[in-house]
């Protein structure tokens, strides 16, 4: 599943330009770092968002709290009055979960990994050390 961020700041930008708003009135009424929204709006930095903070932006732009998620990854976004869906229990969500789990299953063989080079050095020493006495 591909996410467009470029899209995401896209609808950003025009929604902020109809309200006339200032980033830091779009961070104040969203409760998102004014950090946050800029590297959103100008898509400085593509990482992964919290859906919260995705949902308080859309909000805060007077949109469907899930419209900024439909919009990254490229589906119709729900209309104001529509009912907000549990995202918790959505593939999208779970498949989210597990490459988040994947990552750090990934982050800890990497660091298992790292620990086992340094015991098989320190081992390598402490056998050139025992045959030297010998």
């Amino acid at each position: 599943m591909s996410e467009d961020w470029a899209a995401v700041a896209k609808a950003i930008n025009q929604r902020v330009n109809e309200l006339g708003l200032q980033q830091k009135e779009l961070a104040k009424r969203s409760h998102v770092s004014l950090a946050i929204v800029r590297e959103v709006q100008h898509h400085l930095v593509e990482r992964r968002r919290s859906p919260r903070t995705l949902e308080s932006l859309s909000t805060a732009l007077g949109w469907h709290p899930q419209h900024l998620d439909a919009v990254l990854h490229d589906r119709t976004p729900p209309a104001v009055d529509d009912p907000v869906v549990d995202l918790a229990d959505t593939l999208w969500s779970r498949i989210d979960r597990v490459e988040e789990r994947l990552e750090d299953i990934t982050e800890r063989l990497d660091a298992l990994k790292s620990d086992m080079a340094s015991v098989v050095n320190q081992l390598a020493e402490v056998a050139k050390h025992v045959r030297g006495r010998r």
